[in-house]
């Protein structure tokens, strides 16, 4: 029996997580086909970072790197972004602008639907050599993508199976996307950051509202989030996607002094903000008081609201212990001037060095250390209950991360114990 086949979830409900999921190369070769080139929709970028024809931009699904492109009509396409031939990268900027696209190592080229239309020498020379006379050059275009747009929020997926976009969104999530892409928006910025843990450990943490009023110590101290407060989760009904929130400032005293006092770090006492504008909060509108509003998106997306930052959080598996992060800023069009100095001053919040988030990635690296060699083990998910995955009227849970899971296991094939 190899690695692979002992990889079991020790209980149906998914409190259990078996640590071989994060450490098992198999497993993540599994995943590239399965999940990333399964019946899902990958979130790769947004419509304003392609607006005229001809615009493209490189993205991942999974690892496997593809080009988001506008064809001269104006429509939405992509491609796996290998060449052909002999499978050279074929697009080599991460973003711009062109009317076609050729291959730098033998010059076969292609139009922006990735149809290929030229070929060096394909008749020869005086007669001599050249491609086969039957070679159709119809047929070995590019590996195209399935590509959909919700709210101007781009999805792809390579699988023919993968359901219509916005009945993969499902209600709950469009509601999110109605209420944040209402309005045109503008790219403020980018950052990225590679972590060295399995990718998995991050969308588990995103799903994870247990740990942001206990790891995220600056957060609590000054004010921003703290598990005090009135929150919730959200799911889909295939409790693949999950949203949290908490209502600003809608704890009582006592109970913070009560919970947070008997915590390691929380301590309000070390110092005062020389800045506190930093954490402060405007209330727009929809927002509800909600200075703490984030969506995950099955499988690699996160799609988030911290104080009056906006921002799409990209993850990019590299490999089974290794993944790249990458940051998309926004704001929108209208912003006055004030808010969108707000913005960019907050993207200080989050990032690879954000003061409200940059713990993520060293836990996940923690993590990944602390298991290297536990694959029979597993994780402890039971904060919230077990049983049945239901939305929750609290963020103190770990239900979330049970939902991914369950979703996760049902693609991947793996063995699930059934209950005694």
């Amino acid at each position: 029996m190899t690695e692979l086949e002992r990889l079991t979830f020790p209980s149906a409900d998914f409190s259990r997580v078996p640590y071989g999921v994060f450490t098992d190369p198999a497993n993540f070769e599994r995943e590239q086909e399965r999940v990333f080139r399964g019946p899902v929709w990958c979130y790769v970028g947004l419509e304003v970072e392609v607006p005229n024809p001809g615009d493209f931009l490189v993205s991942y699904l999974g690892a496997t790197q593809i080009v988001l492109v506008r064809d001269g009509d104006g429509k939405l396409g992509g491609f796996v972004n290998r060449c052909a031939h002999r499978g050279t990268q074929l697009v080599r900027a991460t973003k711009g602008n062109a009317r076609d696209f050729t291959c730098v190592y033998h010059q076969w080229s292609y139009d922006l639907n990735g149809n290929l239309t030229g070929i060096p020498f394909r008749r020869g020379l005086h007669g001599v050599a050249g491609m086969p006379a039957d070679f159709d050059m119809s047929q070995h275009g590019l590996r195209r993508l399935r590509v959909e747009s919700y709210r101007g929020v781009v999805f792809a997926t390579l699988s023919p199976a993968t359901e219509p976009l916005v009945d993969y969104l499902d209600t709950p999530m469009r509601a999110v996307f109605d209420r944040i892409f209402a309005r045109p928006i503008e790219i403020l910025g980018y950052s990225r950051q590679r972590i060295p843990a399995n990718w998995k450990l991050y969308l588990e943490n995103l799903r994870d509202p247990y740990h942001a009023g206990l790891l995220h110590q600056f957060s609590t101290v000054y004010g921003l989030f703290r598990a005090t407060e009135k929150g919730g989760t959200i799911m889909d009904k295939k409790r693949r996607h999950e949203i949290h929130f908490s209502v600003h400032g809608s704890d009582r005293a006592a109970d913070t002094a009560d919970h947070y006092t008997k915590t390691t770090f929380y301590d309000r006492t070390q110092g005062t903000l020389g800045y506190p504008e930093i954490f402060s909060f405007i209330d727009e509108p929809g927002r509800g008081g909600k200075a703490s509003d984030f969506m995950s998106i099955f499988p690699n997306a996160v799609f988030q609201q911290l104080a009056n930052s906006l921002a799409t959080r990209q993850v990019r598996p590299r490999k089974v212990d290794e993944y790249d992060l990458y940051w998309t800023y926004f704001g929108y069009a209208d912003d006055p001037p004030a808010i969108r100095a707000k913005r960019l001053e907050q993207a200080n919040l989050v990032g690879p060095a954000g003061f409200s988030s940059m713990e993520d990635g060293e836990v996940g690296a923690l993590v990944q250390r602390g298991v290297a060699w536990e694959g029979d083990a597993h994780s402890i998910v039971m904060m919230g209950g077990v049983g049945p995955i239901e939305d929750q009227p609290t963020t103190l849970t770990e239900m979330p991360i049970r939902g991914f899971w369950r979703f996760y296991s049902e693609l991947m094939g793996l063995t699930v114990e059934e209950p005694r």
